[in-house]
Order: structure tokens, then sequence, then C-alpha cells
């Protein structure tokens, strides 16, 4: 039987511990996120056929950026919010093209594991189900990282000073942000590749050479993973409000001066 992947969103750390175990006991694959910005990339990264996402997530209403997120780049889950308040209904109503059921805090899980294997049965295709990968992402906006990576190197106090043109700090990041494409794409992601190791020891050893130190090796590649990861969340929020506005659904480009 194939298994349905479910994206569990609330920011109550014990019920992200004790309810998705209940729900792989009944044969779903979860995941969770504890915030708005943790399930834009699980969305991002993961495919899903399930959602339930509290209403409230730090702030009220969070529960329908991320049911619009979903429903904007995996049109074909089913998507569930949890709510305290019984007078959500009349709320529901406006919304219920996104929103394909709800729950009453605090929820009993077999009610629904019931709801969910329902609307599993009944669901029909929307669109494509494909989330669209990060190596898609990546590989489609590697100016705008770079941009946004060679800014923050700039103005880092440690890295800043160090005596490299602009086209030294980023040549190398460009051939790095590519393989983290292809890494992501290949059959073990997890897996570092001979080449990723290479060009991965390689950059390594010109950065030492100019004064680099292991700290701030350390230091530019959580700098860029930062900027990845924010270009990630800032498409599936775009891309939500683009849905909403009628907006072209891509990211504006931000080119800093080389």
């Amino acid at each position: 039987m194939e298994t349905n992947r479910l994206l569990f969103v609330d920011d109550e750390a014990t019920l992200r511990l004790t309810f998705p175990l209940v729900l792989k006991l009944h044969g779903f694959e979860v995941r969770t996120a504890g915030s708005v910005a943790e399930a834009l990339l699980e969305i991002t990264t993961h495919p899903f056929d399930i959602l339930v996402s509290d209403l409230n997530i730090g702030e009220a209403g969070d529960g329908f950026t991320v049911v619009s997120a979903m429903r904007r780049t995996q049109p074909n889950c089913v998507n569930f919010i949890l709510t305290g308040y019984p007078a959500f209904e009349s709320a529901l109503a406006a919304i219920q093209s996104q929103v394909d059921d709800y729950l009453i805090k605090p929820a009993k899980t077999e009610e629904l594991v019931e709801m969910i294997q329902e609307k599993l049965r009944v669901r029909s295709p929307r669109h494509s189900s494909t989330p669209m990968r990060l190596a898609t992402l990546i590989r489609g906006t590697v100016g705008e990282i770079l941009d946004r990576t060679l800014c923050r190197m700039r103005a880092d106090p440690t890295l800043g000073p160090v005596r490299m043109s602009d086209r030294e700090r980023i040549d190398n990041l460009q051939l790095t942000i590519i393989e983290i494409a292809n890494q992501l794409d290949s059959p073990e992601p997890d897996q570092l590749t001979a080449f990723a190791i290479q060009s991965s020891r390689e950059h390594g050893v010109r950065r030492l050479s100019v004064g680099y130190d292991i700290a701030m090796l350390v230091t530019e590649t959580a700098m860029m993973g930062g900027v990845v990861y924010d270009i990630a969340r800032e498409h599936l929020l775009l891309s939500v409000q683009s849905w909403v506005t009628g907006l072209s659904p891509y990211l504006p480009c931000r080119p800093l001066g080389r």
C-alpha cells in the first residue's frame, strides 16, 4: 500500500512530538515544522499528500499562509487546519477553496485519520502535484545568490577586510552553488560526490592563501546557506502573493554592482 506523506505544522513542541507518533502508527510518513519559515522550506523541498497546520503559528492566521503556499506549490495536497475557535466556521466558508477541512482543538487523532482517509479517497486532481524542487530554484537564481552572498561578505567584520576583488570573492562560489543543485538532484543527495569534495578542497586552499582561517571558511559557508534559505522562503511567499493578486510569480532581481 502506498505511504501517504504528511506535513504537520504547529508551534507547540509537545504536539510536534506526540501527534506525529500516532499518525505514523496509522501508516503515514510524517515530517514536522514549528514555524511558517520551517513549513515553507519543507514545502519547497519535499512532496506531500496531506498538510495539517495549526491556524495560529506564532501569529494569528499564519496557518493560512502555509495552506496557500502548499496549494500554490503542490495543488493536489489535501489541507487541514487545526483551530481552537469553534466560531471559525464562518471565516472558513470564505476560504473554502483553500482548506479542505478543519478540526477543533484538542483534536482526536482517530477523527483526523478518518477525515484524511476520506478526503484522500474522494480528492480529484487539480494540477500537477510536483513541487518546485530546491535544485531548480537554485539554478534559476545563481546570480541572486552570488549578489546577496557578496553583499554579506563585504559587510562581515571578518570577511570584509580580506584583500580580494569582488570577482575573486564569488568566482569559485558559482561552481559550488551549481554543484549543490546537482547534488540535490542526485540519487544520493546526502552523499558528497568526488567532484564536490575536490571543488571544496580547492576552494579552501584558495581562501587560506589569502588569509582565511577555518572559522572564516565556516562563516562563509553558513552565509551562503542562509542566502539560499532566504531566497527559497521569499520565492514561496511571493508565489502566494502573486496567486492572490495576479502579479508575476518571479523574484525581483536586485543585482549588486560588481
